[in-house]
């Protein structure tokens, strides 16, 4: 049996964004830029019939959804928050100029903080804390109504997405390091019964 569709896709740009500044589990608004490419996934998507749409605890995951409602329409969409796709918890980092960050501890550390599986943030999470609440969450309340058949959206973070797509997509450990998740980027898949990516297709707005 085909199972239905899973769609990916990170918020749109949020103040802090705009300002290059690591966000983390602050709760700052999107942008008029961020609130109008929420309609522009909201037009991407309008051949697909989503079921169910799972976002952030954080306004600018619930803002996103309301831009792509307004374009698809609520009429049978079910909508529930969940802290599970929360973004990663910058810890000390939270609020910081990325960019100034960079100049103090160099290229290297860096690109470590940001995009490493493992690194350790004081105060904060690791990517791989964000993956042992994402993977367990989605296990058990997305797969069972993929398989059912239903379309589901995730409106999630830049690192909760990313740590999604490591377990959908397989990628290694070492590999995250390269695994970006855009803000134009739309992700669609089928997956098997575990949850993992059968078909992938990827959609640019």
């Amino acid at each position: 049996m085909t199972s239905g569709v899973l769609v990916l896709v990170r918020h749109g740009e949020s103040e802090y964004n705009a300002e290059g500044r690591w966000t983390g589990i602050t709760d700052v608004p999107l942008t008029a830029k961020g609130r109008a490419d929420a309609r522009r996934i909201g037009t991407a998507l309008r051949d697909l019939a989503v079921t169910r749409i799972y976002v952030s605890q954080l306004k600018r995951t619930v803002q996103t959804k309301d831009g792509i409602l307004e374009v698809i329409g609520a009429a049978g969409v079910q909508v529930r928050k969940t802290a599970a796709l929360n973004e990663r918890d910058y810890g000390d980092y939270t609020g910081l100029d990325k960019w100034g960050v960079k100049r103090r501890v160099g290229d290297e550390e860096f690109a470590t903080i940001r995009r490493a599986f493992d690194a350790v943030i004081p105060g904060g999470e690791s990517l791989r804390d964000v993956f042992e609440r994402v993977v367990p969450w989605y296990r058990e309340i997305v797969v069972p109504l993929l398989a059912a058949g239903e379309n589901v959206l995730i409106v999630a973070h830049g690192n909760s997405a990313r740590a999604l797509r490591k377990y959908l997509e397989s990628v290694g450990d070492e590999d995250m390091k390269d695994l970006e998740m855009d803000f134009d980027k739309i992700c669609l898949y089928r997956v098997d019964a575990a949850g993992a990516m059968v078909e992938a297709q990827v959609r640019r707005f």
